[in-house]
């Protein structure tokens, strides 16, 4: 219950800052901009529309989880008014879990929003560029299945910023906000390089170092790429619910389990006072 408390007082104050508001304006307008954007693709510019849209969604639901764990964590331990209220009835696991699912559900509130958006946007796109190309009016079932393409896009985009989220909630309770953005950001780029890095070190003799890091950051890393829906939507399929999207969610659970372990340990003997 006081976790629950913890969660709900960091949602209010996550979508009351200008940053909840200015992200999604901006990302409102990028969506409904590129609409009429030419990707010259002959004809399959909905496969760039898609790709680009949820990497937007991602990038942007991933500056808010960001500024807003740096926010109630890291500033909280700075500014002493975490010894406030962890000198009430509640502990310091309590206070972190409370203020990841506070973050999580900030998170879901802006992908709900610019997802509704998104999905209509793939619904107009498709039936604009047919219209472009004087291809005809388009099949009703042909929009479902376009807009249905990127619901399971959504639901990786949520897995991979909460998964993101978790490491940064671990960060905050050491590190600034700067440090913080910069370390998130480059794990956020490397953990979707890392399996590039992995595959062009076997492809050629690299120096063993070279090999070595790359294995080195394949196994400590989240391998992002997992929530890349990139590849499903360039052949134009569709991510199956319970053989891809379940698993994507069991890992997310798990190595954001793992994460908050250890922000667990590094906040435990942190000195608040």
């Amino acid at each position: 219950m006081k976790t629950l408390v913890i969660a709900r007082a960091t949602f209010k104050e996550a979508v009351r800052q200008p940053a909840f508001f200015v992200l999604i304006f901006l990302s409102s307008f990028y969506l409904f901009w590129s609409i009429y954007v030419s990707y010259f693709t002959f004809g399959e510019d909905i496969k760039m529309y898609k790709d680009t849209g949820l990497t937007t969604i991602a990038f942007v639901s991933l500056l808010l989880a960001l500024l807003t764990s740096s926010s109630t964590v890291a500033d909280e331990i700075e500014g002493k008014t975490a010894i406030t209220l962890l000198s009430k009835p509640i502990n310091r696991r309590q206070f972190l879990i409370g203020k990841y699912l506070g973050i999580e559900a900030a998170v879901l509130a802006m992908i709900l929003i610019l997802g509704a958006m998104f999905c209509g946007g793939v619904w107009y796109k498709y039936a604009y560029d047919l219209r472009e190309n004087a291809g005809g009016d388009p099949v009703f079932a042909t929009r479902v299945s376009q807009v249905l393409q990127v619901l399971p896009g959504l639901a990786l985009v949520f897995f991979e910023v909460s998964l993101l989220t978790s490491i940064s909630v671990a960060i905050s309770t050491r590190l600034p906000i700067l440090v913080n953005l910069v370390l998130s950001i480059a794990l956020f780029f490397l953990g979707h390089l890392t399996p590039v890095l992995v595959k062009s070190t076997e492809a050629g003799a690299v120096n063993d170092l070279v090999q070595f890091m790359a294995r080195l950051f394949e196994f400590v890393l989240p391998s992002l790429e997992f929530f890349n829906a990139g590849p499903a939507i360039a052949t134009g399929a569709i991510i199956p619910w319970t053989e891809y999207i379940i698993p994507s969610f069991i890992y997310c659970l798990m190595y954001s389990s793992v994460a908050l372990c250890f922000a667990f340990i590094l906040f435990e003997d942190r000195d608040l006072a």
